[in-house]
């Protein structure tokens, strides 16, 4: 076959991978805006809502992110379907006959898998977290009650700074006051401060912390200097915000942002970075997801079987549904602490990377 031919071949691959791949996405996110619409209205008319809210805050963020998080799917569903068709039609067949290689037949499938890539990667890291902002904070007026993510809201331990750490025995989301507050600060292995207060309440006019019945102690080598008061007024490198910050709130960050809370929380010690950085990596390896999973249903649809397409989109579904729940898994094993936040996001690609390699080399050549 030459040169002009297999162009149009080209364009007829991309033109039509991309065609079902869009065209599955309107489907599904059709599908799951009206369930999910159907299960809020009763809220939207009790609460009065705004249709202008509704459709610019809430749906504007809520169909990009649904969009990216089943992306991987409905690649998978949409190579499989498309190249399904191809064999039943003994199109595959005719190409290899025709003296083009099946490494060739998968370039315009790869260059279709590097556009939704693409598309993928900008929707995550520039569309997305904006996007999330808004529908995070209407679902946070509207639809549930904010969440809380001091871990049980007892012992909490935060390191504010190098040499800097704040206890709570307890904090009351009620009153928003944290009771047995200690606040240390050290010098190498050496105390040279430490506060203690009965309570520390937030006091949103100076946006500091008030303490009650407190008591200071200050090191000077072997001496102290103890003083005490009834209440005190200070502003630490922790506000209100940071215990109230919601558990998906890190959707809705920028990449810089983002860094920047993994630094804080590293530096605090804060059990929540674990999903800060299930966040950060699962925004880079998700899109690459669209190369292997674009391997494996060409190699396995490209052949005609008995079953025809319905045992191809069979076997689909089953695969891209074991990469989605292989994710899950993933996420389980960073907050387990059996693996690291990076191995861990990018194992599912790993794992099925292999598979793909072995059914590319048995697919019809």
């Amino acid at each position: 076959m030459n040169l002009p031919q297999v162009k149009i071949l080209d364009k007829y691959i991309v033109k039509k991978f991309l065609g079902t791949f869009f065209f599955t996405i309107m489907i599904g996110v059709s599908i799951v805006v009206i369930f999910d619409l159907s299960e809020k209205i009763d809220k939207f008319v009790e609460k009065n809502v705004p249709v202008h809210e509704i459709i610019f805050d809430y749906f504007a963020g809520f169909i990009p992110w649904i969009v990216n998080s089943f992306s991987p799917l409905i690649v998978f569903i949409s190579a499989i379907f498309f190249t399904s068709k191809l064999a039943q039609n003994s199109e595959i067949v005719a190409m290899l006959s025709g003296g083009i290689s099946f490494r060739r037949i998968m370039a315009p499938y790869m260059f279709s898998a590097a556009v939704i890539c693409v598309l993928s990667l900008i929707l995550g890291l520039y569309i997305i977290p904006p996007a999330n902002q808004k529908r995070l904070d209407f679902e946070n007026k509207y639809i549930k009650a904010q969440e809380i993510v001091a871990n049980n809201k007892r012992n909490l331990h935060y390191q504010l700074s190098p040499g800097e750490f704040v206890y709570m025995g307890q904090f009351s989301s009620s009153t928003n006051t944290a009771y047995g507050f200690t606040l240390e600060r050290m010098e190498g292995n050496h105390v040279v401060s430490k506060l203690s207060a009965q309570s520390a309440a937030w006091d949103t006019t100076f946006q500091g912390w008030r303490l009650r019945n407190y008591y200071i102690r200050d090191f000077y080598g072997e001496s102290e200097m103890v003083r005490t008061g009834r209440q005190l007024d200070t502003v630490i490198q922790l506000s209100l915000q940071d215990l109230y910050r919601r558990r998906n709130a890190v959707e809705s960050l920028s990449g810089k942002d983002l860094n920047q809370l993994i630094e804080v929380q590293k530096m605090r010690g804060d059990a929540e970075i674990k999903r800060s950085l299930i966040e950060k990596y699962s925004r880079i390896a998700t899109p690459f997801s669209a190369f292997v999973l674009t391997v494996i249903a060409v190699s396995l649809s490209s052949r005609k079987k008995r079953g025809g397409l319905g045992l191809n989109i069979g076997i689909g579904l089953a695969l891209s549904f074991a990469y989605i729940l292989f994710m899950r898994f993933s996420q389980m094993f960073v907050h387990k602490g059996i693996m690291e936040p990076l191995l861990a996001m990018w194992l599912p690609n790993i794992v099925f990377a292999v598979v793909a390699i072995i059914l590319y080399r048995l697919a019809p050549k």
